[in-house]
């Protein structure tokens, strides 16, 4: 007799989703498949950006591609509810990369936007912070170091 189960991925992705909508987020999802307008051009890759390029997107078509990331539901989000915004963004990208130990062509990925007047870097470092205790235990200490 055969038992399904989720995935683990699907587990974390769905752990993460309810712990951000405990912090106020609402969770958003849009097409897999998208126009070059909204997965580069809305935000402002330039037209000779190198993720653009044939080795690095997965095109089906003439204007049409794989998402790259899942950003465009940031924009598509923007275009259909006024702010203030706080949105939390799962879902499966794809890149042209071959599959090896450290890369996949299709992988999950997770991004948050949060527009409000008088947000500021406290509340994403704040919000950061509760996430990881939350996800990782409270005993757990959080700190974080500057790159870039």
């Amino acid at each position: 007799r055969w038992v399904g189960a989720l995935h683990p991925v699907t587990l974390v992705i769905d752990e993460i989703c309810a712990i951000f909508r405990e912090l106020g987020f609402t969770v958003a999802t849009g097409p897999e498949a998208e126009t070059e307008w909204y997965n580069f051009g809305a935000l402002n890759f330039p037209p000779d950006h190198p993720a653009m390029e044939l080795h690095d997107t997965l095109y089906l078509g003439a204007d049409t591609l794989l998402r790259t990331h899942t950003s465009p539901v940031q924009v598509r989000t923007m275009q259909r509810v006024a702010p203030p915004v706080k949105v939390l963004i799962p879902g499966t990208v794809y890149r042209r990369d071959f599959f090896d130990a450290t890369h996949a062509p299709a992988f999950a990925q997770i991004e948050g936007l949060a527009i409000d007047e008088g947000i500021s870097f406290a509340d994403l470092k704040a919000t950061l912070s509760e996430f990881a205790r939350r996800f990782y235990g409270r005993s757990r200490r959080v700190r974080f170091g500057p790159s870039y």
